[in-house]
């Protein structure tokens, strides 16, 4: 399955508005974990073709991170229904992630 790209402006469509299991990965270009982190989100998206999997840059949608207190960066959240489901902080593991969903 494809990775969305979430801004600010698309945030509650992408990812509350949806009927399916959403993984949300928060990050910013300049940060190494989360270039890191993605290879791994790439190869769940393609494994898990029932999860939508959505990116969201928190230096263009600060007001998107502040929500959902992002501090640090990687933030994975698993939203379903429209409801947090599971969270986790910083470089995480394929099985850890996999778990979430």
């Amino acid at each position: 399955m494809a990775i969305f790209h979430a801004s600010a402006t698309n945030f509650d469509d992408e990812v509350l508005n949806v009927p399916q299991t959403v993984l949300v990965d928060f990050y910013a270009d300049w940060c190494m974990p989360c270039k890191m982190l993605t290879p791994v989100i790439e190869e769940l998206a393609a494994e898990h073709p029932d999860v939508k999997v959505v990116k969201l840059n928190v230096d263009n949608a600060p007001e998107i991170a502040s929500r959902y207190s992002v501090m640090s960066i990687p933030m994975l959240i698993v939203f379903k229904n429209g409801q947090i489901a599971g969270k986790s902080v910083g470089y995480t593991g394929k099985q850890a992630i996999a778990d979430m969903l």
